[in-house]
Formats: structure tokens, sequence, C-alpha cells
């Protein structure tokens, strides 16, 4: 049976899978990233576990992987598959696409970053199916993006395209590790909600999703810490909105999970803001943490042939 391989690698884990013609999952697997173990062994730890999902291809199905799909952090070149820096994992100007086609036995491998393939996932087969236009944006640790247009996603000239976290919203705000002040993802992501929220009440241990709950109760110290995040948010993406003129707007990430408490006042929000600009659909993410995995998947099948008829319109999870 025609396959793929996929591996979407995190900070911590790495979620994996092999992946139908059809666009089916058929079989899914995690790992620790063993990042403790330093960035030679994390680079070590995914060529074997490519190589494993191949010999599990060929156990199972009869034939080995056409392709592989790789999602990693940081930044990333994915013109020349080289995973250049990721601050999480350690690693410099990892050469990560020759080093897997070789352990692969010289299938064709694709690199991507993971939020834009996880937007390409959202995009092409998630919340975002079937809009021409949209943006995904991630609420995580910190906050990234992927551009979307016509079911491909925008890497930019220097793999940095989509990095919304880093709109100056606040300015002369708090500073950023990237250099500037004010960035959006110091007041909107959910770590910077975690952040206001704990000094607010008092609990250094209490989190962002604490804080949703304390909205949804009526705490009025959270309600002000989730309505600064949400207007620091807005104001982001109006200013994505107005150079990008997405048809679909797609929120992800953990923040996300908050559900309605932040797609409600955040919708209104951006609502407020706009002018002349057109309001897009503002949605939730639909596919949750796989979505990394089935846009590496993704990526691969793009690789093979993407005017086979049985090239993957839509995945089953």
């Amino acid at each position: 049976m025609k396959h793929v391989i996929a591996l979407d690698v995190g900070g911590t884990g790495m979620k994996a899978a092999l992946v139908g013609a059809d666009g089916t999952l058929l079989h899914q697997v995690r790992r620790a990233t063993g990042r403790e173990r330093g960035p030679d062994a994390v680079v070590a730890g995914i060529l074997d576990f490519a190589a494993d999902l191949r010999a599990h291809g060929v156990r199972r199905y009869g034939e080995a992987a056409s392709a592989a799909g790789v999602a990693v952090p940081g930044i990333v070149d994915e013109t020349e598959g080289i995973a250049v820096y990721a601050a999480n994992l350690g690693w410099r100007d990892v050469p990560l696409r020759a080093l897997l086609t070789e352990r692969l036995g010289g299938v064709p491998v694709a690199l991507g970053h993971d939020v834009r393939t996880g937007g390409l996932a959202e995009g092409r087969i998630g919340a975002g199916r079937g809009a021409d236009r949209f943006l995904f944006v991630a609420l995580g640790t910190g906050i990234a993006g992927a551009i979307g247009v016509d079911g491909r996603v925008e890497a930019g000239a220097h793999g940095f395209a989509g990095e919304i976290g880093h709109i100056v919203v606040r300015p002369q705000g708090a500073p950023c590790p990237c250099g500037q002040r004010g960035c959006l993802e110091r007041f909107a992501s959910a770590a910077a909600v975690s952040e206001a929220w704990a000094a607010a009440c008092g609990d250094p241990d209490a989190d962002a999703a604490d804080c949703a709950k304390a909205v949804e109760s009526g705490d009025v110290r959270a309600r002000q810490v989730w309505q600064d995040a949400v207007d620091a948010l807005a104001d982001g993406l109006v200013t994505a909105l107005t150079l990008l003129d997405p048809r679909t707007l797609i929120i992800g990430g953990g923040l996300a999970e908050a559900g309605e408490t932040l797609f409600t006042p955040l919708r209104e929000a951006v609502r407020r803001r706009i002018t002349f600009q057109k309001l897009p659909s503002l949605v939730p993410a639909a596919l949750g943490d796989t979505a990394g995995c089935l846009g590496a998947g993704l990526l691969a099948w793009d690789l093979i042939d993407t005017t086979d008829p049985s090239y993957p319109s839509e995945v089953t999870t």
C-alpha cells in the first residue's frame, strides 16, 4: 500500500504517522524528543524514529514509504532542507532533509516549520478547508502564524513569514527576547496570560487555563487580565488582516482551548477595530495537536504527485 512518513518534532515530544494515499492515518506513534541529551541525540532520535516507521511500513504494507515530511520548530530553511536554529532543541544548521533522505534510502523528504506545517493542515483539510486565503495563528508559549494562499503556505523570502507574534502592539511595552519592545506575544500568548494572572491572583503556579476558568466564574481580576490579552490580540490581528486580507482567520494553540471564552470577546474586539477591511470568518482550529503531523504528511504527498487522483484532499483521523 502506497504511503508516506509524517513526523512532527516538538520541544519535548515527537508525533509520527504513516499516511495512506487516501489520507488515512494508517499508523500513529509518539516518542520523547530527548532534548536533555543534547542536539546530536535529538537528531539521531529523529533519524531512528523515521527509520523505524519505514521498517514498519515495509512489514505491514509490503513496501517502503514513498516520501517523508518533517515539521520542526525554530528557524527553518525549507528550500535547502536545513533546520537553521531551534532554541528549545539546541541545534544549529542541521541538514535534516539530506540526513533523512540518506537514512530512508533516497526517498524525497520535505522539511517544514512546525507552525506553518500545522497551518497547512488546518487550511487545507481543517478549519480553513475551502478557503482560498487563510491566516492561521497559534497562541501557545509564543505566537506564530501561517499565511495560506490557494492551499499552500507562504514561507517568505527568508523563512520568516507569519511571525505575527512580533508585531509591535504596545510601543515601549515589555521587552521581547527578539530585541523589540511591546511585541504581541508578550501580551496575548498563553505564557503572557499565565504570567499576568499569576501576578494578579498571587498564585505563582496559576496559568492561562486557570485564568479562563476564573473569567467564566466572574472573577473581576481575571476578566481584566483576559480583556487586556484579547485587546492586544485584536490589535495584532487587525494589522495582519489589513496586510493580508484573508477569507478565514483560524485561531489555534493552547489559549484557543478556552473556546467561546476567548472567541466571543475576540470576534467583538476585531469587529470594533476594522474600518474598510472585510471581516473574515474567525474560527477555532479543528485538528488539535495532530495538525503538525497531518501537515507533514501533506508536505510529503506534495513531493510525490499532486496530480495523482488518489492524492489526499482530506485526512481521516
